[in-house]
This record gives C-alpha cells, structure tokens and sequence, in this order.
C-alpha cells in the first residue's frame, strides 16, 4: 500500500485548506442543484394503489400519514432475494441500517416509508431482528414498483399530496443515487420542498423558517421550543457570520 506523503502539521494544514476550497465548491454546488431539484415539474398519481400494513391495507395517500410530502423506498425484501427470510437484500439493509429517526423529518412534514413485495409478518419479523422498528414498511400489492421505475432491486420515489387530496411524483432515484440515502439531509434535498430554512434558494411561497431553529431531541418535537436552545442557535449562528465575513475580508 503506497501511502501519501508524510508532512509537518503546517503543510498537512495547507494541503487541507487548498482541498476545503473544493469541498465548499462542491456542497454550493449541491445546493444549486436541490434548489433545482425543488422547481422540477410534477406528475399526477391518477391510479389507486394499496400496500398491506399491519393495521390492514392502506392506499398511496394513507402512507402519507397527514403530511404532506411522502418518500417511498422500494427495499429488495422478497422471494428468491439472498438470505430470505430472515434477511433482506444486502445493499438495502445497509440502507435501513443508515436511516435517521424519522422524528426529525417528521418535523418537515415527511414521511419516509420502506415498501417491500414481502407481507407484513415477514416485514415485522426483519424489522425485529435488524433494529428497523422506527422505519415503517409496508407491503406492495400491485403494480407500484414496476410503474415507478423499480421493477426490481431498489429505488427512492418522493410525493407531495395538494389539500384537496391528489398526489403527485415529484423526484426519483436509483442506483448509486441511493448511496446518499439514510440522513436527514440527504432525505430532505430530495423532496420538493427542501429542507424549509431560509437561506436556501426556493420558489416564492415555498415554507421556510430559521435554521436551527426547529432542531429538536427526537422524543421533543411534541414539546415547547427549548429556550436554551434558540439562545445557543442564535450566538453560534452570529460567531459563524461574523468568522465568515471576516475570513472573505
């Protein structure tokens, strides 16, 4: 194994400075493009769906659960995949192990649902034995992976429900999109209306609120705003400005 160069702490430190001028161009550059990702068009669900659930079967728009943005990840937990029954889909699982509590998304009006062609004493009995209990999955029963883009294998679809009830497909992904999968972050900037903080750059209307702000302990979203918190939100976000202009001056 031929390793980097070994150097002092003062050019490790400048290699780290030239290599950090990069990585701010690459996290603006990702910004732009969920901003993007937020203006894309939308395309109407017009047919019914139904997924088994063990409080018995629910349509796309119940696995909203009342919010209004929904992503559905298709796991590959079925018949003939590698391991059944007791596991699923290698690649998958490392997704479910990545996921975030879902408290926090949750607080951005989205639900994140798992949705497998295994029904749901199968699904429960993985849940168990992995961990997932806090991932809720659900059981397909038709045709709504093979007309969402995953016939098989895996993929992230992203809805956003209207008051009057419609549905609609807002973003997709597959492949390798799917290695970004299982953060908070991450899940945010792929649904239409992003992460809801006022520094990003979203159509007029579009919800938005301070950063900080409404980060809570996950058992705390259900409770008053900390007032502690917004305190300590508030000089960390000052001390970050002000070491930001002072390091473009």
């Amino acid at each position: 194994m031929q390793t980097p160069p070994i150097v002092s702490a003062q050019a490790w430190e400048a290699a780290r400075q030239a290599l950090l001028v990069k990585e701010k161009a690459l996290t603006r550059a990702r910004d732009a493009l969920a901003a993007e990702r937020r203006r894309m068009p939308w395309v109407e669900v017009d047919k019914a769906y139904s997924f088994d659930t063990a409080d018995g079967p629910k349509t796309l728009l119940e696995l909203f659960d009342g919010r209004r943005q929904l992503i559905v990840y298709r796991a590959f937990y079925e018949p003939g995949v590698h391991g059944w029954p007791d596991r699923g889909c290698p690649g998958c699982s490392l997704v479910a192990d990545q996921v975030a509590h879902p408290a926090h998304l949750n607080a951005r009006d989205v639900t994140l649902v798992f949705a497998s062609r295994a029904n749901p004493d199968q699904i429960a009995g993985l849940k168990a034995r992995m961990g997932w209990q806090d991932i809720p999955w659900v059981s397909i029963t038709d045709d709504f992976d093979t007309d969402f883009g995953v016939g098989e294998w895996h993929g992230t679809n992203v809805f956003c429900r209207a008051d009057d009830g419609r549905v609609f497909r807002t973003y997709f992904l597959n492949n390798r999109g799917d290695e970004a999968m299982g953060g908070t972050w991450a899940y945010l900037d792929i649904t239409p209306l992003g992460r809801q903080e006022l520094w990003e750059d979203s159509p007029e209307g579009y919800p938005q609120h301070p950063s900080y702000k409404w980060w809570r302990w996950h058992d705390s979203y259900e409770a008053a705003p900390d007032a502690k918190w917004a305190e300590i939100s508030d000089a960390g976000e000052k001390a970050f400005r002000e070491a930001s202009a002072k390091a473009k001056a």
